[in-house]
């Protein structure tokens, strides 16, 4: 029981930094900063009476915890251990379902589930669940990967990286590709709306009308876009749209191109254009790594926000859509800031490739 009488509390150097320390806590732990907050007052000489005041506190808790450090010191102001319910899970259980979900698969399928698991095992579904959770483990989903071939794989890595993170002066730096067969969409039967509890609905099919192929240029400084809309894809196409880019980028800036590898990018045409034009430079991303585009960044706010969920009855509804929404983002562009360097992205793609060949070993 707490003494009725105020004991004198004196601290130690140590005592007082680590009160000190506790009570400054504004978020976590809240109950030892105010049992803090209680001795440091005591220590002050304060009797309980003018403590309960100044901190707000019944009279009987600031007793009580001026008692309990008067006698344990720190440790009296720690949370006890408090009882619960025993373990009904050893560590061999967990270290059998953890075991057989890393190293073996059920009879009848890929992957284990938390009923074929706990049918295994001899735990409850809700156990191997937990267990699951604690771990990490998801045997439901599969990712896909891809390494590129590309023999020029790290120096176009090391290139194009250079380009985010040091543009060269006086020189405009755009992210270019072409987002090819956008179909124009239209569902069989009118979407209804959101309501209350429940989501938008839509038909499951849909009737095409036609496809667009949309080139653009992403101003990795600014975050603006330069487009255009084509029916087809083709090495024409990709000359028309360089000439936008001639035409929209000031003629005193040099102008380098981020894009990747597609033949259309490559052709004698093609060449004959950029021998003509001189300022702009072509920097090639490495085969299969189109993540390292900033312009993929972009088409995929295009589709997220305007092309999954859009409904067009015809090409040109669809190409007025994609104009309309494009200067939106332009009155108010968010630039991608590129901050992994080249060598961060070489050694994880080198940890990954060890992690590979060991899992074949």
């Amino acid at each position: 029981m707490p003494s009725p009488i105020a004991v004198e509390v004196v601290l130690s150097t140590g005592e007082r930094e680590q009160l000190e320390s506790w009570a400054r806590r504004g978020k976590s732990a809240q109950a030892l900063a105010q049992r803090s907050r209680i001795v440091l007052a005591a220590a002050e000489g304060l009797k309980n009476t003018e403590i309960s005041e100044r901190l707000s506190l019944d009279h009987t808790t600031v007793r009580k915890w001026r008692s309990r450090f008067a006698e344990q010191r720190l440790d009296g102001l720690l949370d006890e251990p408090r009882p619960g319910r025993p373990r009904t899970i050893s560590d061999a259980q967990v270290e059998e379902v953890i075991v057989k979900t890393l190293e073996s698969t059920p009879k009848d399928a890929t992957h284990w589930s938390t009923r074929s698991m706990a049918a295994e095992v001899g735990l409850s579904q809700t156990a191997v669940s937990r267990i699951w959770r604690a771990f990490g483990l998801q045997p439901h989903r599969s990712e896909t990967w891809k390494l590129s071939k590309d023999p020029q794989f790290v120096a176009k890595v090391r290139d194009v990286v250079g380009l985010y993170l040091n543009p060269p002066e006086r020189a405009v730096v755009l992210c270019v590709d072409e987002k090819s067969q956008i179909q124009a969409l239209d569902r069989t039967a009118p979407i209804l709306p959101m309501l209350p509890g429940t989501p938008e609905r839509a038909s499951n099919d849909y009737k095409r009308s036609g496809t667009s192929s949309l080139y653009a240029a992403l101003d990795i400084s600014t975050g603006k876009v330069i487009s255009s809309l084509h029916a087809r894809h083709r090495a024409v196409e990709f000359k028309k749209f360089l000439g936008t880019l001639e035409n929209e980028v000031p003629a005193e800036l040099d102008v380098h191109l981020i894009l990747d590898n597609s033949s259309t990018h490559k052709t004698p045409t093609i060449q004959r254009w950029l021998a003509a034009h001189p300022r702009f430079v072509l920097h090639f991303t490495p085969t299969s790594s189109s993540w390292l585009n900033l312009v993929e960044r972009w088409f995929s706010e295009l589709t997220t926000k305007k092309l999954r969920r859009g409904t067009h009855r015809s090409v040109r509804q669809l190409n007025t859509d994609i104009r309309a929404w494009i200067e939106a983002w332009n009155d108010e562009p968010k630039p991608f800031v590129w901050t992994k360097t080249a060598d961060q992205i070489l050694e994880s793609v080198a940890r990954y490739c060890t992690r590979i060949n060991d899992s074949r070993h």
